[in-house]
């Protein structure tokens, strides 16, 4: 599939346009595959976001040849200039194939899609930066995020203008580049009457708190811009570790014959080491206040090849370490509420989205360690499929950059100002 090469002019109008749609597509920190949405913006009166509906999903498994190839370029150690290079390229076949599926699933001319708002897959996220050498001699603070997936070549391949390179802007402007969904949480799971945690569980996990009245309701009443959510009293940050640890543990587990805890039956098998879990609740990353932001470069394979040490010196078999893992998962999620949220906002809800939702044996640890007046949800309980949340929220961003609007919230990620996030691939 390949539309007319005159897709460029569907940019021209754009923010006088009341309908649009657009295609989000991500992969994320967990590194199980692509999920593309289409969804449907309505945009009202001097351009306030009314309504984002979602009108397809579709879901691309990565390959286990796939996954050998993306997995040792997220470590120092294994990373390789070349296989960066043609992973970089090579990514965008299977992003252009996830789109393909999806458009055929629903039946939508890609025609009528505007534009492709592709986050691609995340190999290394420093915030913090190094000292690099600069022109007057001296250092200076280097930090940046790197996502691969050509938006070039999947511009070539589809015909349809692409967005890409989301995080960077808000990087360079002194944020931590994450995270980047909040404005899209408020608008879809937001409530005039109860104040909600959304909680992605990905690779890494991160929290979104939209207090009552920061709400879709209102949102989708009156329009809402994304200079809003500030004075709506919404904040978000990284978690910890979400999948990840517990993935990386399974792979090695079964020999690599599963890649995730599916049903969370692994987890179940095991017992968890709770003082283990106390120890690795000691990082400094915990007790530091947001914003913040992690990822694959700090609990990636290196940590798991420690983990696993630290197991059999006391004892773990292959599940224990498992269940363990999901258990600091658990705390790592809760402990940062009663942090840095509950002493600040009222919460009657939280709302889990991404691959952690369905896994029964994390969201019973949630439930267990939540105060009992707080209710444990999923985003599908609210109408969004659990893998559809942050391509939507993709799709959003994308949304805001052709309106020519800043897409993120520094009072989220730490940047100095609201910049308008994406690279425009024509």
């Amino acid at each position: 599939m390949k539309t007319k090469d005159n897709a460029n002019l569907r940019l021209q109008g754009y923010a006088e346009e009341s309908l649009h749609h657009l295609v989000g597509i991500m992969s994320g920190t967990s590194f199980d595959g692509v999920d593309a949405v289409l969804v449907e913006i309505k945009t009202g009166a001097e351009g306030y976001l009314e309504s984002v509906r979602l009108l397809g999903q579709s879901s691309l498994p990565y390959s286990a040849a796939l996954k050998s190839r993306l997995l040792p370029l997220c470590s120092p150690g294994t990373a390789k200039i070349d296989e960066i290079v043609f992973a970089h390229f090579g990514l965008a076949r299977w992003y252009a194939a996830a789109v393909e599926n999806l458009l055929k699933e629903t039946g939508f001319p890609a025609e009528r899609v505007t534009a492709l708002c592709l986050h691609g897959q995340t190999i290394w996220h420093a915030p913090q930066g190094v000292g690099f050498p600069a022109p007057d001699g001296l250092d200076f603070p280097a930090r940046g995020t790197l996502q691969i997936g050509s938006a070039p070549a999947l511009r070539e391949m589809l015909g349809i203008p692409v967005i890409s390179d989301f995080r960077s802007r808000d990087m360079a402007a002194g944020g931590e580049g994450a995270p980047l969904a909040p404005y899209v949480d408020a608008l879809l799971f937001g409530s005039d009457g109860r104040g909600r945690v959304v909680q992605n569980i990905g690779g890494i996990g991160n929290a979104t708190v939209v207090p009552a009245g920061g709400s879709s309701a209102r949102a989708k009443g009156s329009g809402a811009k994304s200079g809003d959510a500030k004075s709506a009293g919404i904040f978000a940050f990284d978690t910890g570790p979400g999948n990840m640890i517990m993935d990386e543990l399974v792979r090695r587990h079964t020999g690599g014959t599963m890649h995730y805890d599916a049903e969370g039956r692994l987890g179940r098998q095991g017992n968890p080491d709770l003082a283990l879990v106390e120890r690795l609740m000691e990082d400094p990353f915990f007790s530091k206040r947001p914003p913040k932001s992690t990822g694959r470069e700090v609990y990636g394979s290196g940590f798991v090849d420690v983990l696993i040490v630290e197991g059999k010196k006391r004892g773990l078999g292959g599940e224990d370490l498992i269940a363990t893992a999901t258990a600091f998962t658990a705390e790592s999620i809760v402990r940062s509420y009663r942090d840095f949220i509950f002493p600040v906002a009222h919460i009657a809800d939280v709302v889990v989205g991404g691959g952690g939702a369905m896994n029964p044996c994390l969201m019973d640890m949630l439930r267990r360690l939540l105060p009992q007046s707080v209710s444990l949800l999923t985003t599908a309980d609210l109408g969004v499929p659990e893998q559809a949340r942050e391509a939507m929220a993709f799709a959003v961003l994308g949304h805001e950059a052709l309106m020519g609007r800043p897409g993120n919230l520094p009072e989220v990620t730490g940047a100095s100002k609201s910049v308008i996030l994406g690279v425009i691939t024509l």
